[in-house]
């Protein structure tokens, strides 16, 4: 059994408040006679991730479908963009979004800590731990194979030249 209506709007209202914040946008709060799922659709722009192999874009679009169950029940994720990525499955695999926020889902979480969890997601994928569709295998080994290289250097004593 979830919340009482007015106790659950009150919350995603307070949730949508917090997004509006954070994302610089301007949701509408949920009124007291909306229905159930509601379908919450957040795109995050200026976020480069790879479309392909060979291609970056920087609109990513994914939809979060939120019951009355809600906060009891974690919300669905659902990617609608293409997006190259091993943890994210194309919108044709089924769109799945692998992130430990909604694995971890608790009465506290919230939907804007969701939402940053899609963000370092996009940002750090984890090729070790893909889901099991070509295109999200073909990522894991793009992303394993193509890590960011970094070299350092440390001098002891100023430079002795």
């Amino acid at each position: 059994m979830g919340l009482a209506r007015p106790v659950l709007i009150k919350r995603l209202n307070n949730e949508i408040r917090a997004l509006n914040e954070y994302l610089n946008i301007s949701l509408p709060l949920t009124p007291e006679y909306a229905n159930f799922p509601i379908d919450l659709q957040i795109g995050l722009a200026n976020t480069p991730a790879r479309v392909s192999r060979d291609s970056v874009g920087d609109m990513h679009i994914f939809k979060l479908v939120i019951s009355e169950e809600y906060p009891y029940e974690r919300p669905r994720a659902k990617w609608l963009t293409p997006i190259f990525h091993p943890n994210i499955m194309m919108p044709e695999d089924g769109g799945f979004v692998c992130v430990k926020a909604l694995d971890d889902w608790s009465f506290g979480s919230s939907l804007p800590s969701f939402v940053k969890c899609v963000q370092n997601l996009i940002s750090d994928p984890n090729p070790a731990n893909p889901y099991g569709t070509n295109s999200c295998m073909e990522a894991a080994e793009w992303y394993t194979d193509n890590r960011p290289k970094i070299e350092a250097t440390i001098s002891y004593g100023g430079d002795n030249a």
